[in-house]
């Protein structure tokens, strides 16, 4: 039985490994091809934004998927998944860098003082880079199981921050960055009422006693 979850684990991983890496693979080979539309540079910094805000909704659906499903085996490409978030907004911002900063890092604090979406992208981005530090098993260990979950709990302030700097660079249909809102609107009331629901067992107990 060991045996097999183990390898269990090990499809799961390398299947979200492969599909995770295929949309990046994809924009390669159509930029080789010169398949990336009139604005190059404009499809792949929102498509990167966009698959940053995919992984990361796709983060906070492990915990829903795996209590309501029973996908337990989630649980631990959970990491990996919030990686791929941390990669493509890497990804998105060394676009915004080359293609409207001209790798003059000079002009980045006054691009974010100026522009507000800006400073909401790069305050998000901020918030990923403890997280990526720490998604190692030792530095688990060294922060301790509770102190490492705390930690990450800093991703609902990520996705809303990604959600809303989406919202405010899109100037006319705001279709998409709203779907993703109401998702993440969804995802994060569903914790809402979980917690609510443990507070209310926690006094029925105590009252019990």
């Amino acid at each position: 039985m060991a045996v097999t979850l183990s390898q269990d684990g090990r499809f799961h991983r390398q299947l979200i490994f492969i599909n995770g890496l295929l949309p990046m693979v994809l924009m390669g080979f159509d930029a080789w091809r010169g398949k990336l539309g009139v604005n190059p540079a404009e499809f792949v910094t929102r498509a990167t934004g966009v698959m940053t805000l995919v992984f990361l909704v796709l983060t906070l659906l492990v915990t829903p998927l795996r209590k309501l499903l029973g996908w337990n085996w989630l649980l631990k490409q959970r990491r990996l998944l919030g990686l791929f978030a941390f990669f493509y907004c890497c990804g998105h911002l060394l676009t915004y860098l080359a293609f409207d900063r001209d790798w003059q890092l000079g002009t980045v604090f006054e691009d974010v003082v100026k522009r507000r979406f800006i400073a909401v992208g790069m305050f998000s981005f901020a918030l990923m880079v403890p997280l990526a530090v720490t998604s190692t098993n030792a530095m688990i260990k060294k922060l301790g199981g509770a102190r490492w979950a705390q930690l990450h709990r800093l991703t609902y302030y990520i996705t809303i921050g990604g959600v809303l700097h989406y919202y405010m660079i899109v100037k006319s249909d705001a279709t998409y960055p709203l779907w993703f809102a109401a998702v993440v609107v969804v995802l994060l009331g569903y914790r809402v009422v979980v917690s609510l629901r443990k507070a209310r067992e926690r006094v029925a107990v105590g009252v019990e006693r």
